[in-house]
C-alpha cells in the first residue's frame, strides 16, 4: 500500500468497521464516538496543520448558507405536506418540542464538530487532498464514505433500523447531504460551518419529522414521502439545493 494511501485507508476501514461492529451489538447510541479518537490519532498521525483541517472560522456569510440549507429543506416539506393534509399536530407538546429541538440542535453541532464532520471534513478530507486528489474528486469521496458509514445503523437492528424500502432512500440522502455540507466546507474552509449546517439539521429533522417510520411533531405519518432524510420528496428537495450549491460554489473550487 502507497505511504500516502495508507493512513486514510487504514482510517476508512478502521471508522466503519468499528461503527458496524457497536451496531450489531446494540451500542448504536454511542457509535460516533470513537470517530473522535479515531480523528485525533489520524491528525497527530499525518500531522496536519489546523488550517488544512478546517479549525477555522471561514466568512461569515457561509452561516447563513449553513442555516437555510436545513431551514429550506424543512420549510418546503411542513409546507407541502400540510398544504396536503399530512401534518396532525394535535398530540403535540410544543413546549418539550421546542426544548427538543434546541437541545439536539445545540448538542449535535458541538458533537458533530469532532466526530462526523471532524473525520469526514476534517481529517478524511485533508488526508484525501493530500493523496493528491483535487477538490470534486475530494468531495465526491468523502460524501460517499459517508454514506456508507451510516449502512449499519440503519440495516442492523438498531432502533435507527428502517424498513427495507427507505434504506436506500435514505443512503442516497444521505450522500447528498454529505455534498451539501462538503460544499460548505469546501467553499468556507470551515469544518465549524458544516457543522453548524449539520447540527440545525439534525435538530429540525428529528424533532419535526421522526425518523424512519416513528413520528415528530408534526405528526406526518407517512415518513417514506415526506421525510428529509427517508422522503423521496427530501431526495427530491436535497437534490435540487445540491445542484444549487454545486453551481454556486464550484468557481475556483475544481
Amino acid at each position: 500500500m502507497n505511504r500516502i494511501w495508507m493512513p486514510v485507508i487504514s482510517g476508512i476501514v478502521l471508522a466503519i468497521g468499528i461503527t458496524t461492529a457497536m451496531d450489531a451489538s446494540g451500542y448504536s447510541m454511542f457509535s460516533a464516538l470513537p470517530l473522535l479518537p479515531l480523528f485525533l490519532v489520524f491528525w497527530w498521525w499525518q500531522k496536519f496543520s489546523r488550517i488544512e483541517i478546517g479549525f477555522t472560522w471561514g466568512e461569515g456569510k457561509f452561516y447563513a448558507y449553513a442555516v437555510a440549507y436545513p431551514l429550506l429543506v424543512m420549510a418546503l416539506l411542513g409546507v407541502l405536506a400540510a398544504a396536503t393534509g399530512q401534518v396532525d399536530t394535535s398530540a403535540t407538546d410544543w413546549n418539550k418540542a421546542m426544548i427538543n429541538l434546541f437541545a439536539m440542535g445545540a448538542s449535535s453541532i458541538l458533537g458533530v464538530i469532532v466526530t462526523e464532520e471532524g473525520f469526514f471534513r476534517g481529517w478524511l478530507w485533508a488526508g484525501l487532498k493530500n493523496t493528491g486528489l483535487n477538490n470534486r474528486k475530494t468531495l465526491i469521496a468523502t460524501s460517499l464514505i459517508f454514506m456508507a458509514w451510516h449502512i449499519s445503523a440503519v440495516s442492523l437492528e438498531t432502533g435507527f433500523d428502517l424498513p427495507a424500502r427507505q434504506i436506500p432512500v435514505y443512503l442516497l440522502n444521505a450522500t447528498l447531504m454529505g455534498i451539501a455540507w462538503g460544499m460548505l466546507r469546501l467553499a468556507s474552509g470551515s469544518i465549524v460551518v458544516a457543522s453548524l449546517s449539520h447540527g440545525v439539521w439534525n435538530g429540525l429533522a428529528y424533532t419535526l419529522f421522526g425518523f424512519g417510520e416513528k413520528t415528530g411533531a408534526l405528526g406526518i405519518q407517512e415518513t417514506w414521502i415526506w421525510g428529509p432524510e427517508v422522503g423521496v420528496l427530501g431526495v427530491l428537495i436535497n437534490l435540487v439545493i445540491v445542484v444549487s450549491f454545486w453551481r454556486y460554489f464550484q468557481e475556483g473550487n475544481e
